[in-house]
């Protein structure tokens, strides 16, 4: 038995030798999976929402994101076989070939790596090649100059593809990546900020992780293969320098990150904003060179020691495990090589200051800061072992379980809802769920409206016609208090948790395993922590709800403290005070000391020594 798979790195990289051989150690399972042409890879059978051709591709293509920087100052013994797969796919006449691109193609993202490469390293993949073979590369690459692309992140792979042409002379539409360009700079909001298409889309243009590793990310590269004087390279820098102020309070000491929204089963990609900026020469006043380093090699460090590899040695679909339940549509077999761009770093030659700079441990960062413009309250709290975000939910079409709890952990993750209907089958951690029959239950989908006044966070939403809710946020370190007014017409079930649990440890003698249910509180402790939730007005049952497995991103097996309720048609106020500790013996050892009032204005949520936290009006609709 070998739960973790099989890693293909044999030692936690810190040197810069250590790294370029992680980098190559990664790419290397996908060539026992490769086609006899060498053009595509298809490692598993699942698939995505398009073709398995642009699949195939994705796997020839997302290893360039590894190999590309690794080859710019490293051997890379894989050069003659990745070329025939370059020749062979672009060329119509061979069983191999990956066909037209036409709008809105996945072939498009998957250019971008090629174009990059050559850009990087023309050596290995243009100048060996034959007139003939250049014009078909380059015939094949154009046809992203002639097609429709999403109004996102994509337009970013337009450009990478004509600076790619550029660099080997080849024809190259400058007007189309120009005009692309103007088009992404219109997504800036401001400090560094940038929404992943137009923020007023209806669809939703959330701030999440495409923020660092696609926006900021491509135009860091764009920046570093720009001309001497662009000002656009250099309005691309400072957003980084102005956002890695920002970026650096989403990681805890040890290198994981907040997981949040879509797309997390790039994994380390999460580091590749950090790499980015020594790739772009773009380090910011406030971030030494060490400590850049060290929230780069912490994060691709920690997700090296986790089980997310295959038996053969393959990055596998999920998040700190393999499951396909918190999967996208777009994710085939070949999508988590995405990660593979946190090593751009590897492009820089040894003297580099990134290189030269020991690694720095994470900088002092406060216990509370607020991001207006990604809705986030970011907490450390446990003494910084406990990092996590108080959220205000964004609209996306890839999830509301994604985008829309209460509060997103990086020691606890947060899970998706189960496709058996039932209590506890939402999704409910870190989530209100409500229910008209006891059976179907709903979270949190979209606001009606939002607020974040300081430290407090408020949204309105309306589950159903003649039932809404608004419900507040706030810290209480290391705790955070909810409350929630329903206002219904009919009968309404809820159930309320908090941060859901890995339950190993589960299966022995029972030692160091407690499921507590007293007096509206519900605590789970496990060898690996400890998490639950109090009844701020009393009337609620307490419950520890088992989840149902691999929905949640971190452990398979998990429960959640939970309180349930049933309302009649009328006004509800319902409070709780949350908390979660990695340590077992964390957090719930100690009272929160924290009071609720229900007046006929509303409720006032206070401290022991009478600060107040809440402030909630009966008035406000």
């Amino acid at each position: 038995m070998n739960p973790r798979g099989s890693n293909p790195v044999d030692v936690a990289p810190r040197t810069r030798g250590e790294f370029q051989r992680a980098a190559a150690q990664l790419v290397e399972p996908l060539f026992a999976h490769v086609s006899p042409g060498n053009a595509r890879i298809r490692p598993t059978a699942t698939g995505a929402h398009f073709s398995d051709t642009a699949a195939e591709l994705e796997g020839f293509s997302r290893l360039l994101w590894g190999l590309v920087p690794l080859g710019v100052h490293a051997e890379v013994g894989r050069w003659p076989q990745i070329r025939e797969g370059l020749v062979n796919g672009t060329n119509p006449e061979h069983e191999e070939y990956w066909g037209a691109a036409g709008d809105y193609s996945q072939k498009h993202v998957e250019m971008a790596a090629i174009g990059v490469g050559l850009a990087l390293v023309p050596e290995h993949l243009w100048e060996p090649l034959s007139d003939t073979e250049r014009e078909r590369l380059a015939t094949w690459l154009d046809q992203i100059n002639d097609a429709e692309l999403h109004d996102c992140n994509w337009l970013f792979f337009r450009v990478m593809v004509n600076r790619g042409l550029r660099a080997v002379g080849a024809p190259h539409d400058a007007d189309r990546t120009e005009s692309s360009l103007d088009r992404l700079e219109s997504f800036s909001r401001g400090g560094g900020w940038y929404t992943d298409g137009p923020a007023e889309r209806a669809s939703g243009s959330p701030v999440d992780y495409y923020l660092p590793w696609a926006m900021q990310f491509y135009g860091l590269l764009d920046a570093a293969m720009a001309e001497d004087g662009d000002e656009r390279a250099e309005r691309f820098r400072a957003r980084a320098k102005a956002f890695a102020t920002e970026y650096v309070h989403w990681f805890d000491e040890a290198g994981r990150a907040i997981p949040y929204g879509r797309s997390l089963t790039y994994r380390f990609a999460q580091a590749a904003f950090w790499g980015g900026l020594a790739f772009a020469d773009a380090k910011p006043d406030a971030l030494s060179w060490g400590a850049i380093r060290g929230l780069w090699a912490r994060n691709v460090r920690w997700w090296l020691d986790q089980p997310i590899f295959t038996d053969g040695g393959l990055l596998s679909v999920g998040y700190r495990y393999p499951t396909l339940k918190i999967s996208e549509s777009y994710n085939s077999p070949n999508s988590p090589y995405w990660a593979l761009k946190a090593f751009f770093p590897l492009a820089l030659a040894a003297d580099h200051p990134f290189w030269r700079a020991e690694a720095e441990p994470l900088p002092d960062l406060p216990a509370l800061t607020t991001q207006p413009e990604a809705g986030k309250l970011v907490c450390r709290s446990e003494g910084g072992d406990h990092l996590f975000a108080l959220s205000l939910p964004q609209t996306s079409p890839h999830g509301h379980e994604k985008y829309a709890k209460f509060a997103y952990s990086a020691r606890f993750g947060f899970s998706v809802a189960s496709r058996r209907p039932g209590a506890g089958r939402a999704g409910h951690d870190s989530a209100l769920a409500l229910s008209l029959d006891g059976s179907r239950y709903v979270t949190l989908r979209e606001a009606t409206a939002t607020e974040m006044d300081g430290t407090t966070l408020s949204v309105r939403w309306e589950p159903w016609d003649g039932v809404g809710v608004r419900t507040w946020l706030a810290p209480a370190l290391p705790w955070h208090v909810r409350v929630h007014r329903i206002e219904t017409d009919r009968t309404v079930h809820a159930e309320e948790g908090g941060f859901a649990l890995d339950k190993t440890g589960d299966d022995g003698d029972g030692n160091g395993v407690v499921h507590r249910t007293r007096g509206g509180t519900a605590v789970a402790r496990y060898p690996n922590g400890v998490s639950g939730i109090a009844d701020g007005f009393g009337g609620r049952t307490a419950a520890v709800v088992d989840e149902e497995p691999n929905t949640n991103l971190y452990h398979p097996r998990t429960v959640v403290p939970t309180l349930r309720s049933t309302h009649e048609s009328g006004t509800h106020w319902l409070g709780s005070t949350v908390a979660a500790s990695p340590r077992a013996d964390g957090a719930w050892d100690a009272d929160p000391n924290v009071s609720f009032e229900a007046t006929d204005r509303g409720v006032v949520v206070e401290t022991a020594d009478g600060e107040t936290l809440l402030r909630c009006s009966s008035e406000e609709r």
